[in-house]
């Protein structure tokens, strides 16, 4: 049995059919499964293995439970609360309501966190799927700007701590949110309209109600010249100096300086009220992963 820890992620429940319209974006559905040890080795050699590792998955000073736990988190004496993904650290991971698929990296140095999928209400009737998003983060600036605070803490002390979330956003870490158009009548209008209600109130909750300019500036780069087709990617990049890139299909659309509009994109998507509570608490295991890495 090979153990490979790339990153954790949810195991999805529901996988979209064979006849979806997104099989252009499918990958492998095991590039998201994260599975207990008895799990992956009842499916793997059959139920008596599966008993011989439930035992030792049942004994944490059991020698086989031990070396996996040196080989996933090396030096580290606290195993995560969470499963042991047997992904290969390569392939593209799903997003399984949608079956659109992420890269593992971006650039050289952005590691997959998380992928979620927003949602939109119409008139409280019904739910379309809008975008599959991926959050990305670099992990050496996890360490660089959290270390120093988290890095002692055990896994259980880092799991739901609000804290860590909230320097998570504020931090000065290289991240990107990719997101990837899934609803085929999506205009860059809606886009817009949408930003500037919800953007809004993210500044307004984070920096009081003085920022219209701000918003003005953030809303105006989603002009009407730009069409969003289902499989659009658009990025929201922050770099570092608290820089917010928007690039749609490769092409940069603005860039804007600002801590406070930083925080508030992320807020949507790891905030304590995010579009995807699955995708946050993916993110926040993996970046306790990268804290508890040594």
């Amino acid at each position: 049995m090979s153990l490979r820890f790339p990153f954790l992620f949810s195991q999805p429940t529901n996988l979209p059919g064979s006849g979806s319209s997104h099989n252009i974006h499918r990958t492998n559905p095991r590039g998201r499964f994260s599975a207990s040890f008895a799990v992956a080795a009842a499916a793997s050699i059959g139920a008596a293995a599966a008993a011989g590792v439930a035992v030792v998955s049942q004994n944490p000073n059991h020698p086989f439970f031990q070396n996996a736990a040196n080989l996933l988190l090396p030096n580290s004496s606290s195993l995560l609360w969470g499963s042991i993904s047997l992904a290969d650290g390569s392939a593209p991971v799903v997003e399984p309501k949608s079956g659109v698929s992420f890269p593992p990296v971006l650039g050289n140095s952005l590691r997959l966190l998380g992928v979620g999928l927003r949602k939109k209400s119409i008139l409280g009737l019904k739910n379309i799927d809008v975008y599959a998003f991926g959050v990305y983060a670099n992990g050496d600036d996890v360490k660089k700007f959290l270390s120093n605070k988290y890095g002692n803490l055990s896994a259980a002390e880092l799991k739901d701590n609000k804290d860590l979330k909230n320097d998570l956003m504020e931090a000065d870490i290289s991240m990107t949110v990719r997101l990837q158009i899934v609803y085929g009548k999506l205009s860059i209008r809606s886009i817009r309209n949408a930003y500037e209600e919800s953007v809004g109130s993210r500044l307004e909750k984070f920096g009081g109600s003085d920022n219209k300019e701000l918003l003005k500036r953030f809303t105006y780069q989603f002009k009407d010249e730009y069409k969003l087709p289902r499989g659009s990617l658009v990025d929201l990049t922050k770099e570092p100096g608290y820089v917010l890139k928007t690039i749609i299909d490769g092409k940069e659309i603005g860039s804007i300086e600002s801590k406070l509009l930083c925080k508030s994109i992320l807020d949507f998507y790891i905030g304590e009220d995010p579009f995807d509570r699955r995708a946050k608490e993916d993110v926040d295991q993996n970046v306790t992963c990268i804290l508890l890495q040594k």
